[in-house]
């Protein structure tokens, strides 16, 4: 997991799985990164591979610790099998999902 910052928002990458095997490693980071910063908080989910009830978990209850905090949770760099699981739960009706940019040659 990486954190860097950047004007007015931080990105936190969170590896390639976010389940309950890895949760109780990331859960704890995005908090801290939640009452450490400002702005939004963006996580970079470009390189998951694997996400299962628990990680959406993790990345509900981070959301809604943001929103406490005023702030907001924004998801980047969600791959399709990934956008496919927030759809079946309509998570991508909560979740902030920053929209993917096409470089059209």
């Amino acid at each position: 997991m990486r954190a860097t910052g950047n004007p007015g928002a931080q990105v936190v990458g969170v590896g390639n799985r976010l389940d309950v095997g890895t949760v109780a490693g990331v859960r704890p980071r995005l908090h801290d990164a939640v009452d450490s910063g400002d702005g939004d908080l963006i996580v970079d989910l470009s390189e998951l591979e694997m996400i299962d009830a628990t990680g959406l978990g993790v990345l509900v209850g981070t959301h809604r610790r943001a929103l406490t905090e005023g702030r907001r949770l924004v998801l980047r760099g969600v791959p399709p099998r990934v956008m496919r699981v927030l759809a079946v739960t309509r998570l991508n009706r909560v979740l902030v999902v920053e929209a993917s940019v096409v470089v059209v040659a």
